[in-house]
């Protein structure tokens, strides 16, 4: 029936808002609240994605993976792997100028692309993973896909709720005044350099999650999931078109933009 159809069709898109809603938070962190330009979501979209496949897939011969691990064991996991790939390219990449940042990020995107591309033992190189499972995919399609959107709709608020608590206690005022002053923030003592650190982190964890999220929805993921166009720069759109520095905003970015590309 052709409200079936419709019914599908909205569901899936409200998961891939919920998802992308995800990564414009994660963005609204290091940007909006601390004034990091990170290019580079799509590398921490990608490193969350297969970290989660790698720990929940079963076992392929000649390539890492097999542990079958509990899923949430696989999001949990995605958020550490991404958020420890975020502390050295912080280290490194957070002392530059915002425009050096944003190149350093492009960069260090690209290259975990061209490993995730090239390194049959770990990614299955271009052919990607495989058998991805996804919590209650054994229902029916549209049960299925109305549970999944019940998960990530759960998952996006709780994420929501903990950055609106962290933004309105004294670490969001500091990361406000970082970002508009960041001379007379250290001239109050504080350490700047650990505490964007601390954002650039956070928002990469949200990231990691948000790739984790996609892959379990396509029970899939492939290198052409991760082109820096639909990972980065779509994501780019979304919070400049909600508002940087409004958490409400960027979500709601997210939905006008992902409705007017899919239509």
């Amino acid at each position: 029936m052709e409200w079936i159809g419709l019914l599908n069709y909205d569901v899936f898109m409200g998961i891939f808002i919920c998802i992308y809603a995800l990564l414009s938070l994660g963005l609204n962190i290091q940007w909006g609240f601390t004034g990091l330009f990170n290019a580079g979501i799509a590398g921490f979209f990608a490193v969350g994605a297969y970290t989660s496949a790698i720990l929940t897939s079963p076992a392929v011969e000649g390539r890492l993976g097999g542990f079958d691990l509990p899923v949430p064991v696989g999001w949990i996991g995605a958020m550490l792997a991404a958020a420890l790939i975020a502390w050295p390219i912080g280290k490194i990449c957070l002392r530059f100028r915002s425009d050096y940042l944003a190149i350093a990020t492009i960069g260090v995107a690209e290259i975990i692309r061209l490993v995730i591309k090239s390194e049959d033992w770990l990614t299955n190189s271009a052919r990607g993973i495989t058998d991805i499972p996804r919590p209650f995919g054994d229902l029916p399609y549209v049960y299925s896909q109305l549970a999944y959107l019940a998960i990530v709709a759960g998952v996006l608020l709780v994420a929501y709720l903990m950055v609106e608590r962290q933004i309105a206690a004294p670490w969001g005022r500091m990361m406000r005044a970082i970002r508009d002053n960041e001379d007379a923030a250290r001239a109050m003592g504080k350490d700047v350099p650990f505490r964007r650190l601390e954002a650039f982190i956070f928002g990469s964890a949200l990231m990691g999650l948000g790739g984790a999220l996609f892959a379990h929805f396509n029970r899939t993921i492939t290198p052409e999931a991760i082109d820096p166009m639909i990972a980065t720069f779509l994501v780019w759109i979304m919070l400049i078109l909600g508002g940087a520095g409004n958490n409400r905003g960027a979500i709601l970015g997210v939905a006008v933009i992902w409705i007017i590309w899919s239509m």
